[in-house]
């Protein structure tokens, strides 16, 4: 089980970070994403951590976003900075034991975490 948590309303520029803890399933053994959708949208790959560490991010947040994994908590982070208006959207995170876990699809993930709305106001 994921459970995703951070979410909230901010002004535009302003940080959020999200954490995704995990249940139920040996954590370490996952590579684990960020996802989004935004309403009207389909859902869109934002970030990707691997078992190792290796980061993978979508080029719209490179730069602005970062994500890790701390595998003694069973969790991992997505924070979020200088953040747009046009990141608003349901943020959810997913876990993968697929080696095409980096390549944006959301059919190489495994399992999946309730989402959390983030909302940036301009």
């Amino acid at each position: 089980q994921l459970q995703a948590c951070g979410g909230g309303l901010v002004q535009a520029g302003g940080s959020l970070r999200l954490s995704c803890s995990a249940s139920g399933r040996t954590f370490r053994n996952y590579h684990m994403g960020w996802f989004r959708q935004a309403p009207g949208k389909e859902r869109e790959f934002v970030a990707a951590v691997s078992r190792s560490g290796g980061n993978t991010y979508a080029d719209s947040v490179k730069g602005r976003f970062a994500i890790s994994r701390d595998n003694a908590k069973n969790t991992m982070y997505l924070q979020m900075n200088s953040l747009k208006p046009e990141d608003t959207a349901v943020y959810y995170c997913a876990g993968s034991t697929n080696v095409q876990y980096n390549s944006g699809r959301s059919s190489a993930y495994d399992y999946w975490g309730q989402g959390t709305q983030v909302t940036v106001s301009s």
